[in-house]
């Protein structure tokens, strides 16, 4: 018998890992009487991870991030009875309230992306909440300053080594690529890509396209990392000369301004400037917009490229408004569902592990238990055989 399958579908079938987890937290009920707020991209791998949590006893409470929640995926969690203050939008006042509304809530743990909900959590607390976890290098780095205010277990799931090499490294690497070639539908060939952080999610960017036959050079500020980046074959030129030969400008780096108006005078004619950090402050867009060599800008609103035009007659394209790449535009399918479905459940045994109490304060922002990397690791591995 024929039926009509969503996205949805698709993705919940491929995550055989989470749907592992679900059918045991059916039996074991980690989250019985909690409530889950959570602050990650609203999309269809997500679905897998809030439908596990719900399986194991969980209320949610969902928002999304900047520019990448997907209405279809908010319509299907309300659809199952979750609660959703979430739109699709990339406007930061909004955004903020959708976060308020979630803390407002008052879960008793927090799924994190980025540290919106804890931080503001950090300002706002509340008696009933247990800690939690959070998703990126980004939401890590903001929250350590924190970490007395919090005062309660917070698991970093990019400290994960499974995150950084399952997800960041092959996941990441593969989806910009892929991104690049959605947003543009032009070639790689013979390309000239500059790759902005060699962290994991930069290893595999520079991978990806080098693999694509472009020649790729990479611009890290620690020495040490643009040394292992020259002896994996990169090149790696200072940065003024990185920028003024890339055909291609990739930034994965997770700080801001990396690409600032400071560069306008070194990017090269025709050149496509993309970003894949969280947030979108590491190509300095708006400092773009205002200035004055700035005499015009194409909006191909329908592929989310912008084309700015320079007084000296150059122009450069951006993609995606400089949110991330992978989740912009049209058609944002994010990393690989396999990825996803590792790194999503180290996400729901971190929460459990939270849950019973088999964590305290004094792991405050750090890294997922090796136990539970074990876990999820050995379980990946008797699927795969």
């Amino acid at each position: 018998m024929e039926k009509a399958a969503t996205r949805i579908d698709w993705i919940g079938n491929g995550c055989r890992l989470l749907k592992k987890t679900a059918t045991e937290f059916e039996k074991t009920r980690p989250f019985d009487g909690l409530s889950i707020g959570t602050g990650i991209h609203l999309e269809p791998k997500t679905v897998a991870l809030l439908m596990t949590l719900r399986a194991g006893g969980a209320r949610l409470v969902c928002t999304g991030n900047l520019n990448s929640t997907q209405p279809a995926t908010v319509d299907f969690l309300r659809s199952q009875g979750m609660t959703v203050f979430a739109t699709q939008t990339t406007d930061p006042v909004a955004h903020r309230q959708s976060l308020e509304a979630v803390i407002a809530e008052k879960p008793d743990l927090l799924l994190d992306n980025g540290g919106d909900l804890f931080a503001i959590a950090a300002g706002r607390p509340y008696a009933n909440l247990l800690g939690g976890t959070e998703e990126t290098t980004s939401g890590r780095n903001r929250l350590v300053p924190l970490r007395e205010k919090l005062a309660m277990p917070i698991l970093v799931i990019n400290d994960s080594p499974i995150k950084q090499f399952a997800e960041n490294k092959h996941a990441v690497g593969q989806s910009l690529f892929e991104s690049y070639m959605r947003f543009t539908n032009r070639s790689t060939n013979g390309k000239r890509v500059t790759v902005f952080g060699y962290g994991a999610c930069g290893k595999g960017t520079a991978a990806c396209f080098r693999n694509a036959f472009s020649t790729v050079s990479v611009v890290d500020i620690d020495p040490v990392t643009s040394l292992e980046a020259h002896l994996d074959g990169f090149v790696t030129p200072l940065r003024e000369q990185a920028i003024r030969s890339a055909d291609i400008i990739a930034t994965v780096t997770g700080f801001p301004d990396i690409v600032t108006a400071a560069d306008l005078p070194l990017i090269k004619d025709g050149a496509i400037l993309m970003n894949g950090g969280h947030f979108p402050h590491e190509i300095d867009l708006s400092a773009f917009r205002s200035h004055p060599d700035v005499i015009g800008i194409d909006r191909y609103e329908a592929d989310h490229i912008e084309t700015f035009h320079l007084k000296d007659g150059r122009t450069f394209h951006v993609l995606g408004g400089g949110h991330m790449a992978n989740l912009a535009g049209p058609r944002p399918l994010g990393n690989s569902v396999e990825s996803m479905d590792l790194g999503f459940t180290l996400q729901a045994r971190c929460l459990e592990r939270v849950a019973k109490g088999g964590v305290g304060p004094e792991s405050c922002i750090v890294p997922v238990p090796a136990d539970i990397d074990a876990m999820v690791a050995n379980a990946y591995l008797d699927l795969a055989r």
